[in-house]
């Protein structure tokens, strides 16, 4: 557990700089957040960035926004607490950025809930997609997030409209806590749609931000609190994506920090699908259809594996090799008699006739005054190895 004093001076660097600040985060992991904060105070930073932060330093008052936050229920999680999730150290590094340089370990989270961060996020998988899901999105999202939560796998998303929403929603419906990832304060209810969805987020599991409270959204905002999303989870999973998707930015985020991407096809036809369809061709992500699958994908090798899928089995699948001939030979619809059958099928007829018996108990043939042929129930059934 960190002190006050550090406490403080995280709560106002969270205010003065906008989240993912890589300069600003790089001199807070050398030198320390009270002594940035002093530099920056004093104009001792010989960086162009330093005058913004200045801007708001003077607006800034960290007891104000650490009683703010309290008032909702909600806390500055700190590097040096216990619950400060160890995986936020996947952000070090130069090579996870995005293209203008953002990125980095933020100076802090502030966290709405009961729930500890880290429990949460030790296993949990993001579920994220099209704010404009089709319904198709929505029903696979909530299933996906219903089946990890059953499964014990804390959902992360966004609190946003559409697959955000689902998966959040899937997984209260299994009784299980879900983490919503903001760019904006935890006090703030956005989209203003949500606020009834959010407030039940917080009671059952987590709300998380970068942003004091009181801060609204905005685009670059979402963008770098993706990486938030990406950071927290074992994996991305995309369910539904267009081409330009926020969702491909935080699967980017995954790639980055070498976090599984996981992804839901969907319909050719569905631009809602195109941008999971992309990932697919430039082998970015691996094809889930299930929860199990979704486990799998995540878990260390040979863990969780799911359960191989097959067909449904059918009564002629389980016939050995003579009774199998002779049912291939006999007639659909004019019964024929066993020494035909014989002939067609190239086995003896005194073979033919057990077989036939044996075919008959299972339901799989009929006999007639005049010979014999295939059950009803087998006249529709296409060859196994049809097309």
């Amino acid at each position: 557990m960190i002190g006050d004093s550090e406490r403080a001076a995280r709560a106002t660097l969270t205010r003065i700089a906008e989240p993912g600040d890589a300069e600003l985060l790089e001199l807070v992991q050398r030198d320390g957040p009270e002594q940035v904060l002093d530099d920056v105070r004093h104009d001792h930073i010989a960086t162009s960035r330093s005058a913004r932060w200045r801007v708001r330093l003077d607006r800034s008052d960290p007891q104000t926004d650490l009683d703010s936050a309290a008032s909702v229920g909600a806390r500055l999680v700190c590097p040096g607490d216990d619950e400060w999730p160890e995986q936020l150290g996947g952000l070090e590094g130069s090579d996870v950025r995005s293209h203008d340089g953002r990125g980095g370990v933020p100076v802090g989270l502030w966290v709405r809930g009961r729930r500890r961060l880290d429990e949460l996020c030790h296993t949990s998988v993001a579920i994220v997609g099209s704010r404009s899901a089709t319904p198709y999105g929505t029903t696979v999202g909530g299933d996906l997030a219903y089946g990890l939560a059953l499964e014990g796998v804390t959902v992360i998303s966004g609190g946003a409209y559409g697959i955000d929403a689902a998966a959040h929603r899937g997984a209260l419906a299994a009784e299980s806590a879900t983490v919503g990832v903001l760019a904006c304060g935890v006090d703030i209810g956005y989209p203003r749609g949500h606020v009834a969805l959010l407030s039940r987020i917080a009671d059952e599991g987590l709300l998380v931000s970068e942003l004091p409270p009181g801060c609204a959204p905005s685009r670059l905002r979402f963008l770098t609190r993706n990486r938030i999303i990406a950071v927290l989870s074992q994996g991305t999973l995309v369910v539904e994506a267009a081409l330009r998707s926020g969702a491909l930015n935080t699967a980017g985020w995954a790639e980055k920090m070498m976090r599984p991407v996981l992804a839901v096809p969907g319909p050719v036809t569905s631009p809602t699908s195109a941008g999971v369809h992309q990932l697919f061709r430039e082998n970015r992500a691996e094809l889930v259809t299930d929860a199990a699958e979704a486990l799998a994908a995540v878990s260390p090798i040979g863990i969780n594996l799911p359960p191989v899928k097959r067909g449904e089995s059918r009564e002629r699948d389980r016939l050995s090799e003579v009774p199998s001939q002779v049912l291939e030979a006999v007639p659909a619809v004019r019964p024929a008699a066993p020494e035909h059958i014989a002939a067609l099928a190239g086995i003896p007829v005194d073979e033919v006739t057990r077989a036939l018996d044996l075919l008959l108990l299972r339901g799989l043939v009929e006999h007639r005054e005049s010979g014999w042929r295939l059950a009803r129930s087998e006249r529709c059934e296409e060859p196994a190895g049809g097309s």
